[in-house]
C-alpha cells in the first residue's frame, strides 16, 4: 500500500509496482490524493486511476487497486466506466477501494466540492448503488437517488474478466454504524486502517453484527488491516531507515521518540519482529494485511516486507 502523493512520478510508481510483483506480493495499492503529504506540500502528484491503467499494462499478474477513492473525486456513472476500462486493461486484476473522502484542503485546491460529512456518505450510498447497478444490473436499470439519477442503463463492457460479478469491491474505516451497513450490503471487503490486534477485533465484530442484520454470512466479507510498515534486516539498518523515513517528512524528530510513538501501531522492527506483528493482526481475525509503505523509493524495504509476508 502506497502512498504516490509523497512526490513520486508515474515511473516511479511503476519501478514500485514491477519490485512488488517481481517480489510476489499479491497486490499493489495506492492511495487517491492530489495533495502531496506526509512530507514537502510542494512535490509532484499524480491521478490514480490514470496510473493504475497504465499499471494494467506495464504489469503482468499483480492485483492493482485504489485505498481509497473519494466520491467526491469520482462521479459514479464515469468511475463506473474507468474501473471496466482498467479491469479490461488489467485482464481482471482491478480492486476498488471506494470512500467519503476528508482532506479538504485537495478539493479546495482544484475546485472540487467538499460537503459535510453526511453528505459526502450519502453520494457514497448512492455511488455503489450505482455502480454495482451499472456493473451487474440488466440493460434499462434505472436509479433515482437525490445526488445522481440512472435512466435505462446499457453498459458495455461489463467488468467481469476476473471471473466474479465485478471487481473486488472495498470499503475502509473504523467499521461505525453506517459504514459496517453499507460494507454489510455492497462490499467484497472491510479494510480497517491504522490497524491494531483491538482495532480490528472491534471493528469485525460490528462488520459481522451488520451482516447477520440483513442475512449475509459475516464470512462473506474480507476481512483486512492497513498498517504502517518500516523494517529492516538488523537493528542498525532500522535506525537508518528511521531517519531516512524521518527525513522525508521533514525532519526535526528524534529518532528514539519516533519508534516508540509507532512500535504499538505500526508492523516495525527485523523480520523476526515483524512476523510477530503480523502474527498478531492474524490472530486478531485479518486475513489480508496493506503494509503502508512511506518509504515509496526504498525498493529493498519492499522486498524485504515481501520475502516477511512469505513467511
Amino acid at each position: 500500500m502506497t502512498e504516490p502523493q509523497q512526490g513520486l512520478t508515474y515511473d516511479e510508481v511503476l519501478a514500485l509496482a514491477r519490485t512488488a510483483e517481481e517480489a510476489g506480493l499479491e497486490a499493489f495499492f495506492r492511495s487517491d490524493h492530489y495533495d502531496a503529504f506526509p512530507g514537502p506540500a510542494d512535490g509532484p502528484t499524480t491521478d490514480a486511476w490514470t496510473t493504475l491503467a497504465g499499471l494494467a499494462r506495464e504489469t503482468t499478474s499483480i492485483r492493482l487497486g485504489t485505498l481509497v477513492s473519494p466520491v467526491t473525486f469520482r462521479v459514479p456513472g464515469s468511475f463506473a466506466k474507468v474501473v471496466a476500462t482498467a479491469d479490461e486493461m488489467s485482464g481482471g486484476r482491478i480492486e476498488v477501494g471506494l470512500g467519503a473522502g476528508w482532506n479538504e484542503s485537495e478539493h479546495l485546491r482544484l475546485g472540487i466540492p467538499f460537503p459535510p460529512l453526511v453528505s459526502r456518505y450519502d453520494q457514497l450510498e448512492e455511488a455503489l448503488a450505482i455502480v454495482h447497478g451499472l456493473w451487474t444490473e440488466p440493460d434499462g436499470w434505472s436509479f433515482t437517488g437525490e445526488h445522481w439519477q440512472v435512466g435505462d442503463a446499457l453498459f458495455r463492457p461489463r467488468p467481469t474478466r476476473s471471473g466474479l460479478r465485478h471487481p473486488h469491491l472495498i470499503l475502509g474505516g473504523d467499521g461505525g454504524p453506517r459504514l459496517a451497513r453499507l460494507v454489510a450490503t455492497w462490499a467484497d471487503e472491510f479494510n480497517r486502517q491504522s490497524a491494531t490486534p483491538d482495532r480490528l477485533r472491534t471493528a469485525y465484530a460490528r462488520i459481522a453484527s451488520a451482516c447477520a442484520r440483513v442475512g449475509r454470512d459475516p464470512d462473506s466479507v474480507v476481512r483486512s488491516a492497513m498498517v504502517g510498515a518500516l523494517v529492516a534486516e538488523t537493528e542498525r539498518d532500522l535506525q537508518d531507515r528511521v531517519r531516512m523515513q524521518i527525513d522525508l517528512l521533514g525532519g526535526g524528530m528524534d529518532t528514539e521518540a519516533w519508534l516508540a510513538e509507532r512500535r504499538t501501531r505500526w508492523i516495525i522492527g527485523t523480520p523476526d519482529q515483524a512476523s510477530e506483528a503480523i502474527a498478531a493482526l492474524g490472530a486478531a481475525g485479518a486475513q489480508r494485511i496493506m503494509l503502508q509503505d512511506f518509504l515509496p523509493r526504498d525498493l529493498e524495504m519492499v522486498r524485504l516486507l515481501a520475502r516477511i509476508a512469505r513467511g
